[in-house]
């Protein structure tokens, strides 16, 4: 029986007729040939334009590469012909109306990874629906500071190997590959489901220092492997592109951790709350998996700012909720016991 395309399973998302479900539907028909473009640019590496040259920062301070400014921009133009009330962009400081008159939102990280463009490291784009909602101040980011729960529909395309959507609509998650010889998105998995349980982690160890008590415990159990309270060895991986790690953990498991640590400007973490975390945890929830703060779910939490910034963890359920514990009462995990020396990161 062939794989299904990705019109097949928007058209079976439809039903009966649904005005804020053909404009889910027809938005994401929109992403995906404007990620296609941006996919085409990528592939030309450093022989084509709008690559890794960079322009200054963005509204949150990060720095711009050509490459962000140009997959914005065709985001951006792309939901000029979607269903789209308001556009808000990581790259923009506040949010773009398109259609007072339509039903929807969108926040897009147009290019996520940005960082990884010179390393010919797998990047994405990152984005999720939200219902426009009209704003009695007429504040424009108001329809983005909804939590997480709200949302209508969650994504992010990957540009690997293989141009990947990973796509949930609220009921599980799937991943849909571009088929050249289709001229599609054809279904690769689906619903798929992360395991409760892992022996994998990824988090950027060269920050260890950093980190609150609770985070460094936690790692350190993980370390010292089957001579230690975990009872089991843990590979490490870290990737430093958001989007790879979530597809890696949707494939295999995995927990992923950016906390917040005691750098300056890193105390309530990197992520942004709308543009990443809120759509990673919904796709994670969607596949069987958690996603929190460290310590509250991240999609019950309501956005205080356009730009607002948190820690996230996200993956296996039960690992996902024993680091929970770690932050709220490491002696309560059995385990853990007093004969167990302590050892840091690299330390014998």
């Amino acid at each position: 029986m062939p794989a299904a395309t990705l019109d097949a399973f928007l058209n079976s998302y439809l039903g009966p007729p649904d005005e804020l479900r053909s404009a889910v539907v027809a938005t994401i028909r929109q992403l995906t040939q404007a990620a296609t473009k941006i996919r085409n640019t990528i592939n030309q590496g450093v022989l084509g334009t709008a690559f890794a040259g960079t322009r200054g920062a963005n509204a949150d301070g990060d720095i711009q590469k050509d490459l962000d400014i140009f997959a914005d921009d065709i985001f951006l133009d792309a939901m000029r012909h979607a269903p789209v009330a308001l556009y808000a962009s990581e790259e923009l400081e506040q949010p773009v109306l398109l259609d007072s008159q339509a039903p929807l939102a969108i926040a897009i990280d147009p290019l996520d990874g940005s960082s990884n463009i010179d390393t010919n490291v797998s990047i994405g784009t990152i984005f999720s629906l939200l219902p426009a909602t009209g704003a009695p101040d007429g504040n424009p980011a108001a329809s983005f500071l909804q939590a997480g729960v709200n949302l209508l529909g969650a994504g992010f395309f990957i540009y690997g190997p293989q141009l990947a959507l990973v796509l949930s609509l609220g009921s599980g998650t799937h991943v849909f590959v571009l088929s050249t010889r289709l001229g599609t998105f054809v279904q690769a998995y689906e619903s798929r489901i992360i395991p409760a349980r892992t022996q994998e982690f990824a988090i950027n160890a060269a920050n260890y220092r950093h980190w609150d008590e609770a985070v460094r415990l936690y790692i350190d159990d993980c370390l010292e492997g089957t001579e230690g309270p975990r009872g089991k060895d843990f590979n490490m991986r870290w990737i430093a592109s958001l989007v790879a790690d979530c597809y890696r953990i949707l494939m295999r498991g995995g927990v992923f951790l950016y906390p917040g640590d005691q750098r300056k400007g890193y105390r309530q973490g990197r992520l942004r709350l709308v543009y990443e975390a809120n759509p990673i945890a919904y796709l994670v929830e969607q596949a069987a998996g958690a996603a929190t703060d460290t310590i509250t779910r991240i999609l019950e939490i309501e956005p205080e700012s356009l730009h607002q910034r948190v820690p996230v963890v996200f993956g296996s359920a039960r690992e996902v909720a024993r680091i929970t514990r770690y932050h709220i009462d490491p002696s309560a995990i059995g385990e853990r016991a007093p004969l167990f020396s302590r050892r840091g990161l690299f330390r014998a």
